[in-house]
């Protein structure tokens, strides 16, 4: 990692991400640790995934989220910190009505800032779950897909 500081404003090597609506904001990418700011308007959401090889967690800046671990909802607000141990479905949902902002972090870095330059824009959610399983992030079938 490069000393110095990225400013609030400001991004890793400028990148900046619109992926399944939020924005994506790079602030630290080392081979052990990813971190990016998350702006995630108002009815967005990450639909349940697994990373296999990876830890993540979410420190809540404003707003408040909600995070699904099966049917197990937790709610997180400013300053609550979330947990997302690698091979543990989890599903991110803003449902509050306003605007969430958080950090975003993973352990070890792997694939996922490679990740997000190929989602960025991507609407289509086939390709959406394609490109991530090349990536290794394997999002779940949607909870009527089996009927």
């Amino acid at each position: 990692m490069e000393k110095g500081v990225t400013q609030a404003g400001k991004a890793l090597n400028d990148h900046s991400w619109n992926v399944v609506g939020q924005t994506y904001t790079p602030k630290i990418l080392t081979d052990e640790t990813f971190v990016w700011h998350a702006v995630i308007p108002a009815d967005s959401f990450v639909p349940p995934h697994i990373h296999p090889h990876q830890d993540e967690w979410i420190y809540v800046l404003s707003g408040t989220l909600e995070v699904e671990f099966g049917e197990d909802i937790s709610q997180a607000g400013a300053g609550d910190t979330v947990k997302m141990p690698r091979g543990l479905a989890h599903g991110i949902f803003n449902r509050s009505g306003g605007e969430v902002t958080c950090l975003f972090g993973v352990a070890p870095s792997r694939r996922l800032f490679d990740l997000f330059i190929q989602l960025d824009g991507v609407t289509d959610a086939d390709e959406l779950v394609r490109i991530s399983a090349l990536h290794e992030v394997d999002f779940l079938p949607p909870p009527n897909a089996a009927e």
